[in-house]
């Protein structure tokens, strides 16, 4: 099995709705994203997967975040844009880009610092 990485990152505004903490105060992150997937094969010239497509895929969905208050961007409009919903969220609009590939999403991490992350990937 292989398994391959690409890692990018957005800038964003966000607060946490509901939260007992300076998090509930508006504040901004440099958001790194990692996406993985896997493929259990190569293709003819030895690739799992073309990195320059799966970055495409992620700076497409990224740009939409990129510069924003995430509490004003869908779905963070109505759910709380903690890490873990980033990743999940990701994760959700990655997965139909990669439909019919031979690799397969494994998973999608968030980190918010070099030292906070959360990683979303379904069991």
């Amino acid at each position: 099995m292989y398994q391959i990485s690409v890692e990018q990152h957005f800038d964003a505004a966000h607060f946490l709705r509901g939260y007992q903490g300076k998090c509930e105060a508006l504040h901004g992150h440099r958001f790194g994203v990692i996406v993985k997937l896997r493929a259990a094969g190569l293709d003819d010239i030895g690739l799992a997967y073309d990195f320059t497509l799966l970055k495409q895929h992620l700076t497409d969905i990224l740009s939409r975040f990129d510069h924003t208050c995430l509490n004003d961007v869908p779905p963070f409009d109505k759910v709380n844009p903690s890490s873990e919903n980033i990743a999940s969220t990701i994760y959700a609009e990655l997965q139909p880009r990669l439909a019919g590939d031979s690799a397969s999403l494994s998973s999608v991490e968030v980190w918010e610092s070099p030292q906070t992350g959360a990683a979303y990937r379904p069991d």
